[in-house]
């Protein structure tokens, strides 16, 4: 009986104590689901205030935006003065050279150019010097052609001209090269009057700043005379025995300039910049465009009472500039009821010269396919010049006879010596006719970040090719190169064109009233160039151990003619229409992107601009970088001044909450602060009224000159 009662009664507390614990459950449940109603409520009512504030906040964007976009017109007006000042100074120069009569042909006129062509082609018997005096001016009106080709407007360059200007520079490196070969053949007829009086072979060098010819005559043949080298340059063959046994002469002619590279096509820009880069191509991009077009026209639609305004600013600014033809004017053809006042549009359609806008188009495909062996010449760089090595013929020697020198003259002229032979294909090519062995100098003002690899030209394929080139081995400290080669031909060395790609970080900085620092900082190097009216200048090169161009440093030069100066001694930051094939890019939307560097610009003179690592994730319609206010002269710059992150979409900036040193990313706005439609109005926010001042003295072509920089480098697309 005890026992049942115990049985009993402990049944009856584990029913209560179930019954308890289930009680406790419940309640807990209960309160936590009234402490989430509670949560949620809050949660709903925080949303619903920062909707409310963030609605207030785009209502006042709404009703500033217009007075803001005009002010920013007004500001940006600098780019048309500019692109009318670069005009008259075109128009100037043409003047200039034409009432001067100096006997220079003027490049771009067809009929001097062909006047000055086939005059030089009557002259007969040029000697070697004769044709490099002559040279220089051959590079300079190449080089003016180029110039013009990148210069012009694409507005003010027609197909035709492109054509034209195209095939005389083609001619014109033809020609000199021909000239060269026609004196070669007139040096090596004297050879036996040149011979040295120890080997009995003649060695010969002439050079000057552009170009260097070291030719060596075999006069005496001897077989066991197979190593050549020269005691003036650090040039040197070896060669096999059948060479050093035959009647032949080698040349080297070393062109610091690329004349065997085939020009690349200029893309036609029509009205709207739109590149003709094929039909399907064409239809994308006016599909994008089109939308692009519908959709600012429905965003920024004007009440009426602002219609007139509008109209009066259109018709002044059509009256200052007929040659700007807006977007916004295109809008009013097909809606002539439209009483939109797009001045969004106005500002973006200030005309871009060709070579800045089609380093912001993205081509939607490559070239080609590449064979084989082949160098792809939008991935690699030809840097140094070319190298021509040719084994020649040698001529006949002119004899004295009776007082006069009698000569034969071959009828087909300066001839190359086939090697290998073409009719040794069943023969053990490496045993009977070994590679030749070749030691070259590389140019001092030329600089690789990694070993340079060595191309040699196809005449057939018209294109150069890493084939039949081994032993390569190259000495930095010395600036040597040597390899073999199959055959002697034109060679050069080549570098990844993108190998400074993507930058590391940038920043923009005011020095002194209409100049600025931009320095680009990249794995291998930090660039820093000065940018001031209409000129740039390498101001510092740090490469770490690598001697530095020093002979670059300090120079002002025109942005075109900089950014090919910096390329062609292997500094290239400048990406082309292709380079997104070859880097890891953060591509931004090019008309984001343009905005943001056309605002840049014009605040330039008074704020600091900077990298910022959550540009990356972002995503391609916004871009972020810090900015900060600075007064102080070159002398007094500030190390670590107080940086602001700003986030711009093209349409809208902001401030915001993160800073660079934050966990995660978040596009929050910073708390009590608003966002703007510019990025001149976002800043003036927070800026200094002497600041703001001081963005309005700048000269309108230096504004012109930083934007032109940028939109060269795409920093934002590119670190």
């Amino acid at each position: 009986k005890t026992g049942n009662k115990k049985k009993k009664f402990s049944k009856i507390e584990r029913l209560k104590q179930l019954q308890e614990e289930e009680e406790k459950r419940l309640k807990e449940e209960e309160e936590a689901r009234v402490k989430s109603e509670k949560e949620e409520l809050a949660r709903l009512e925080i949303e619903q205030i920062e909707k409310e504030k963030w609605q207030q906040l785009e209502a006042k964007d709404l009703g500033r935006k217009n007075e803001e976009l005009e002010e920013l017109y007004l500001l940006e007006n600098c780019f048309s003065e500019a692109e009318k000042m670069r005009r008259e100074q075109r128009l100037h120069s043409q003047w200039m050279h034409y009432i001067q009569c100096d006997g220079c042909p003027d490049p771009s006129v067809a009929q001097e150019i062909n006047t000055f062509i086939s005059l030089w082609k009557e002259e007969k018997n040029e000697t070697f010097e004769e044709v490099i005096a002559k040279s220089k001016l051959v590079l300079y009106l190449i080089d003016r052609l180029k110039l013009i080709l990148l210069e012009t407007p694409s507005h003010d360059l027609q197909e035709k001209s492109i054509v034209q200007y195209q095939g005389s520079i083609v001619e014109l490196r033809e020609l000199l090269h021909l000239k060269f070969n026609i004196a070669t053949e007139l040096l090596l007829r004297q050879a036996s009057t040149l011979a040295d009086l120890d080997t009995g072979n003649m060695e010969k060098v002439i050079r000057d700043e552009n170009i260097t010819l070291y030719i060596w005559a075999n006069l005496k043949k001897n077989p066991r005379h197979r190593s050549i080298k020269c005691n003036e340059i650090q040039i040197g063959f070896e060669i096999p025995r059948i060479l050093a046994s035959s009647d032949i002469a080698l040349r080297l002619l070393h062109t610091r300039y690329d004349h065997v590279t085939p020009l690349r096509p200029v893309p036609i820009i029509l009205n709207d910049h739109t590149p003709l880069e094929s039909p399907s191509v064409q239809d994308e991009v006016s599909v994008e465009q089109s939308a692009i077009s519908k959709e600012l026209q429905e965003e920024y639609k004007q009440p009426e009472n602002e219609s007139n305004l509008v109209q009066e600013e259109e018709t002044k600014s059509e009256e200052q500039d007929d040659d700007t033809v807006g977007v916004h004017a295109s809008f009013v053809e097909e809606e002539p009821e439209s009483t939109k006042q797009d001045l969004e549009m106005k500002i973006l359609n200030e005309r871009v010269p060709t070579a800045q806008l089609s380093l912001l188009e993205n081509a939607p495909e490559r070239l080609r396919a590449f064979e084989d062996e082949e160098v792809d010449i939008c991935q690699f760089s030809t840097l140094g010049g070319v190298y021509h090595l040719d084994i020649l013929e040698l001529p006949p020697q002119c004899k004295p006879m009776k007082g006069w020198m009698i000569m034969e003259i071959l009828q087909d002229g300066l001839q190359k010596f086939v090697y290998p032979p073409a009719t040794t294909e069943d023969l053990e090519t490496e045993n009977v006719f070994p590679p030749i062995e070749v030691m070259l100098e590389v140019h001092e003002n030329v600089i690789f970040f990694e070993n340079p690899l060595v191309a040699r030209w196809d005449a057939e394929g018209k294109h150069w090719k890493t084939d039949g080139i081994s032993n390569v081995v190259y000495k930095s400290e010395e600036r040597i190169i040597t390899f073999n080669l199959d055959t002697l031909g034109p060679v050069t060395l080549i570098q990844d064109a993108h190998i400074n790609m993507p930058y590391q970080s940038w920043e923009l900085r005011p020095l002194d009233e209409n100049k600025v620092l931009l320095t680009v900082t990249t794995v291998f190097a930090e660039i820093q160039i000065q940018i001031k009216e209409g000129l740039c200048m390498l101001a510092s090169l740090n490469v770490g151990d690598k001697k530095p161009l020093s002979i670059l440093e300090g120079k002002w030069m025109t942005p075109i003619y900089f950014i090919i100066t910096l390329q062609e001694a292997g500094l290239n930051i400048f990406p082309t229409e292709y380079s997104h094939f070859y880097v890891a890019t953060n591509c931004k939307v090019p008309l984001v992107e343009m905005k943001a560097y056309r605002q840049m610009a014009v605040l330039s003179s008074a704020f600091a601009f900077g990298w910022s690592k959550w540009n990356m994730q972002c995503g391609s319609e916004k871009v972020i970088f810090k900015v900060s206010e600075c007064l102080t002269k070159e002398q007094e710059c500030i190390q670590d001044p107080t940086w602001t992150l700003l986030m711009f979409s093209g349409n809208r900036a902001q401030r915001l909450k993160i800073d660079e040193d934050s966990e995660a990313f978040s596009e929050a706005l910073k708390e009590e602060t608003e966002f703007h439609s510019t990025l001149y109005h976002m800043i003036k926010d927070f800026a200094s009224q002497e600041a703001m001042a001081k963005t309005k003295g700048p000269d309108n072509q230096f504004i012109d000159s930083v934007c032109h920089m940028l939109l060269c480098i795409r920093i934002f697309s590119y670190s």
